[in-house]
């Protein structure tokens, strides 16, 4: 020490000044990075109040002087005011008072009624006000947002990885600091005691050999390049809006931390509509993410504490609100509490997306347990943990050892497909159930056609949960039966939590059949083949539908955009294939691998400008991420509205960035009227049990449709697909 001390006092005076000075300089710089994330979010809050703030105004210059008549109160000359060039709300706002006043035919009760309901609705507007990053426009206040964002981003892993570090090293320095500034100046070292002084070198030693540091050097490097990182000047336009549309979901993610969006979600819709007890309970459980990568908005962290909070649950949202990362966030902050096992059964479709997405969004390894080497993958997992990935027709077949062993989650992914208990697989996930420490069933369609069966999958979890769902909650309606599930059961739907999602426009494209499709038609109605019914009406090159569908395909190249055409037959998407041509990049069809699947999405995604994608609706609807097209074309009705439903959700989800455009084909005097009469029953069935569920205005006119649906089609006792048949025979005069 004394060595240290000699050497220390050969510095005092400005020597001494210039080691304070960059510690104190690094300590400044510590507390500016540790304080950033709030910083950052500030100025964004700031920026996204301006960009609302002209959104308002714009949509004021819009509305027309008419839309005050239902808000200002009587004897208002809405004409007078008119005649004299006031047209809009923004008009009435920005002119003063006495302008008004001196207006012929316009009188003091018209001045002020039409002003305070000019204030009323500008307040409605402001209120109602969803800021949302348009990509087509990329005016420099949304690329300045961008670029906070960005920086936001960068603040938090940051303060996430130096933050334990920084601390420490701000707390050592700061009483070393008190102590050494004696030696900065050789007078007052010469006037002060000896203890005083000895204290001074002491701490400017032990100042100097911080600087030297091997591990204080690295700080600092790590502490510049951050600093970089977190300055919005640093990043460049055309890249932040390239990051945009690749990652929006991500962006969006850390926009939904910003505050002042206009879009924080209502703590009851993101709480899934649990009783306000169970969701404090909930909502105290802290959650580590330290070995999460990815932001999680408000509801996704809801998500997660519930799972961690109930143990055996089911996860329900809506498709696109990220089931996958949440389950993510729950298995990470497991492995963060020393948790080492967990354990994922998918589809073989979905396997993939589960590898990739546990590589994206967490620093945990995933280990695929399918194919021919999982045998050494599953030991392997059992050495070294991490999240082992298998599938349903897998599972069964695992050596014992990897089978039976301890497992702190599991995580079953559509889990719908295991509501039949006597299936071979679903015994094998009952078994899983029983060996694991907790479980979280993943499915956005939990009760497809009877409570009966969603009782089921709350069995394999919460046997006690089960038996207190009955019929009685079903006939007392989705509220009795959301509070029997609660302990079990969250679901969240797209409009409740995720409005920075585009708007999703639904068109019903109806076209007549052709004189060939209607022959076609008519000959398989009468040979009773419901499978040639639903292919006649798009089974020629001269077939209506096809007409159409080119005609959207067209249209969507025009304006560079991307599209996916869905049907559920081969020869259909052969036939557009064959009218598109070189747009299409490929076809996505029961046939092809996973990985194979996966590669052609990449390409899809990866065209510059419009393209073309083609998917056999139950194949290339389900696992696959395809949020890069804005168009989906569905080239004939389903029998259950969630096939259509989840395949539409491949591009109208988190990650998408345009308004997304759903076109169904459907010709007329045909089964695709009795299908989506069919779907009009179904979609009422589950959206009083599977959706957040008081009956919506659209379900009340979708379930009556009495003028068009024969009588035959009202007796249950007969199967649907029987039913349909013999309306259509019984429509075209063919009789038995």
């Amino acid at each position: 020490m004394q060595d240290e001390r000699e050497a220390a006092r050969g510095k005092v005076g400005a020597a001494a000044r210039a080691t304070i000075a960059a510690v104190r300089d690094f300590a400044e710089r510590a507390s500016a990075l540790l304080s950033a994330p709030q910083v950052l979010r500030d100025s964004a809050r700031h920026q996204i109040e301006i960009l609302n703030g002209d959104q308002v105004a714009a949509r004021l210059r819009e509305m027309p002087l008419a839309a005050l008549k239902e808000v200002a109160g009587r004897g208002v000359r809405f004409g007078a005011l008119e005649q004299h060039g006031f047209r809009t709300v923004a008009d009435v706002l920005k002119a003063p008072d006495h302008r008004l006043q001196q207006l012929p035919g316009v009188g003091q009760t018209t001045v002020v009624e039409v002003r305070r309901a000019a204030r009323t609705v500008a307040v409605q507007v402001h209120r109602d006000a969803r800021f949302r990053f348009d990509p087509d426009r990329r005016d420099p206040a949304q690329t300045q947002l961008l670029a906070t964002l960005a920086a936001v981003r960068a603040a938090d892993a940051a303060v996430a990885g130096l933050s334990g570090p920084l601390q420490s090293f701000r707390a050592e320095v700061g009483p070393l600091v008190a102590d050494a500034e004696r030696a900065g100046s050789r007078m007052s070292m010469w006037f002060s005691r000896r203890s005083k002084k000895d204290s001074a070198l002491d701490a400017l030693a032990r100042l100097d050999a911080l600087l030297a540091a091997p591990q204080t050097r690295a700080l600092q490097q790590t502490v510049h390049v951050r600093e970089q990182a977190v300055d919005p000047r640093s990043y460049e336009s055309r890249r932040l809006w390239q990051d945009y549309e690749s990652e929006a979901a991500s962006v969006n993610a850390v926009l939904s931390t910003v505050g002042g969006t206009g879009t924080a979600e209502d703590e009851e819709a993101a709480g899934g509509f649990v009783p306000e007890e169970l969701r404090q309970r909930i909502n105290a459980v802290p959650l580590d993410t330290s070995k999460l990568t990815s932001t999680l908005r408000g509801y996704q962290v809801f998500g997660a504490q519930y799972a961690i909070h109930q143990e055996r649950s089911i996860l329900g949202d809506e498709m696109g609100l990220g089931k996958t990362i949440q389950a993510l966030a729950v298995l990470a902050h497991l492995a963060a509490k020393g948790q080492r096992r967990f354990l994922v059964v998918c589809p073989a479709s979905v396997q993939i997306n589960w590898l990739n997405e546990t590589a994206k969004h967490s620093e945990l390894v995933a280990h695929s347990l399918h194919g021919a080497d999982r045998d050494a993958v599953g030991r392997r997992w059992l050495r070294e943990g991490g999240i082992a990935v298998t599938t349903f027709g897998t599972l069964a077949r695992l050596p014992a050892d990897v089978r039976d062993a301890d497992v702190a989650m599991l995580v079953v992914d559509e889990a719908h497909l295991v509501k039949n208990p006597d299936a071979a697989r679903s015994q094998a996930v009952a078994a899983a159930v029983r060996r694991s420490q907790r479980t979280l069933f993943l499915t956005g369609t939990p009760m497809e056609n009877r409570v009966e069966e969603f009782r089921t999958l709350v069995n394999y979890l919460q046997p006690r949960v089960a038996r207190s769902v009955n019929a009685a909650d079903a006939v007392a309606g989705a509220k009795a039966f959301r509070r029997a599930v609660a302990p079990v059961y969250l679901r969240r739907n797209q409009a409740d939590v995720l409005t920075e999602l585009p708007d999703k426009i639904e068109t019903e494209s109806w076209v007549q059949l052709s004189d060939t499709d209607a022959a076609r038609y008519e000959s398989a109605v009468s040979k009773r083949n419901l499978m040639g019914m639903r292919q006649a009406p798009f089974s020629t090159v001269s077939s209506a539908k096809l007409e159409r569908c080119t005609d959207i395909v067209e249209e969507a190249a025009q304006d560079g955009m991307k599209v996916v055409v869905f049907s559920y037959f081969l020869d259909t998407l052969r036939l557009v294939h064959e009218a598109v041509g070189d747009a299409v990049v490929g076809t996505i069809t029961g046939a092809v691998p996973p990985p194979v699947r996966q590669g052609i999405v990449d390409e899809f995604t990866k065209s510059a400008g419009h393209a073309v994608l083609l998917g056999q609706i139950e194949a290339g609807g389900v696992g696959i991420n395809m949020q890069a097209a804005s168009v989906v074309i569905l080239t004939e009705p389903q029998w259950k509205p969630s096939t259509e439903e989840q395949a539409i959700a491949r591009a109208h989800r988190m990650g998408q960035v345009r308004t997304v455009q759903v076109h169904r084909l459907l010709a007329k005097d045909c089964i695709d009227e009795r299908i989506r009469e069919i779907q009009q029953g179904k979609r009422l069935l589950f959206d009083a049990f599977a959706r957040k569920s008081e009956a919506k205005d659209a379900d009340r006119r979708a379930v009556d449709a009495s003028e068009h649906r024969p009588e035959v089609l009202d007796d249950e006792s007969v199967p649907v697909r029987q039913r349909v048949l013999a309306a259509e025979r019984h429509r075209l005069g063919l009789v038995g």
